[in-house]
């Protein structure tokens, strides 16, 4: 700082006091301020005033604020202490104004402001892009960006081609598992009606069969009641149950030969009675029991409806009936000839 130049006189002024409260009235002069170096400290710090668009206020004003505020204070508190009024003498402000550098001088602040209100600071013009790095840089950057950019779009595209393929995948399972349903279920429906085609078919073949073997056969009497049925348990039958099938009827009803064959037997058999057999072809006896009378021989060839016999009581009966026996391939043990009957198309 330069060397402080000696003030000029300067007119004395009261603040108030208890004596003289006036203001503005000389009083007895007081010792002369004369600010020197030691006296003077150096103003530190930033103290700014209204900023315009940027714009600094000068140390010089600065400076001369400071030196108001603290007399104005000085003379406020001795207004209100009641102590007597201490006179000050303001210095020459030119004088320390003169002495200061300008801002724009000090190091690192004249880049920082300007006095001209219509210039920008030339940072806050430049892009943020752009800022610390050069052209090169940019394009780099740019390069990396519109690199990452294309990937991401390459990634997404290959996400989105794998949904869409995932989704065309289930729906031709759902397709193929629906065809395949409909599929086993015509099959399943096809099969079920081929399967009872074929049991209508083979009903209707059986009927048909039945009914020419049917014409073949013929029941033994042609007005009867069934009175006794084979397996039937008793005490009256020597094995302890019935062998054969009975049909009740009036003595003297015709018997007729059930189908052609060759009277094999032909006579008395104790329990049985009269008693005439008929063998078929395949071997199958007949036996017709309890015959009052008997119209064949053995060895006699018969077709199906000739009269063999009449119905009779003879040998073990309580009534007249006939007793029928059917034993396959002559065998001793006979069948049920309601089943076999049947069979051969016959209904009871």
């Amino acid at each position: 700082m330069a060397s402080n130049r000696p003030a000029p006189e300067a007119p004395t002024f009261s603040y108030g006091s208890a004596e003289a409260p006036a203001f503005g009235v000389e009083q007895e002069s007081w010792e002369e301020w004369n600010p020197t170096e030691e006296s003077v400290r150096p103003v530190r710090g930033k103290h700014r005033v209204a900023r315009q668009r940027g714009g600094l206020a000068r140390s010089s004003t600065v400076l001369g604020v400071g030196v108001i505020a603290a007399v104005g204070a000085g003379g406020i508190a001795t207004a209100q202490g009641g102590k007597p009024a201490v006179q000050i003498s303001m210095p020459d402000l030119s004088a320390v104004k003169d002495s200061l550098p300008e801002a724009k001088s000090l190091p690192g602040v004249g880049a920082l402001i300007s006095d001209d209100s219509d210039t920008t600071p030339a940072a806050a013009a430049a892009p943020l892009t752009t800022m610390g790095t050069g052209s090169g840089q940019s394009d780099a950057g740019e390069t990396l960006r519109a690199r990452i950019m294309q990937q991401a779009e390459t990634q997404q595209d290959a996400a989105d081609a794998a949904q869409k393929q995932a989704a065309e995948e289930a729906a031709a399972r759902q397709a193929a598992e629906e065809a395949a349903e409909k599929q086993k279920a015509a099959e399943t429906k096809a099969a079920a009606e081929k399967k009872a085609a074929e049991e209508e078919a083979r009903k209707k073949a059986e009927a048909e069969r039945l009914a020419k073997l049917a014409k073949s056969y013929k029941i033994p009497v042609a007005s009867y009641t069934l009175t006794g049925t084979f397996g039937q348990p008793g005490a009256m039958w020597s094995s302890g149950y019935h062998t054969g099938l009975d049909f009740a009827a009036p003595t003297g009803t015709p018997i007729y030969a059930i189908h052609s064959g060759t009277i094999t037997e032909a006579g008395w058999n104790t329990a049985y009675g009269y008693r005439t057999v008929l063998t078929l072809d395949d071997g199958t006896e007949l036996w017709f029991c309890h015959q009052s009378s008997m119209n064949v021989t053995v060895g006699q060839k018969v077709t199906t409806g000739d009269v063999i016999g009449r119905v009779g009581a003879t040998g073990n009966v309580t009534g007249p009936h006939l007793h029928l026996e059917v034993h396959p391939g002559g065998q001793a043990t006979g069948i049920d000839p309601a089943a076999w009957l049947r069979g051969k198309g016959l209904t009871l």
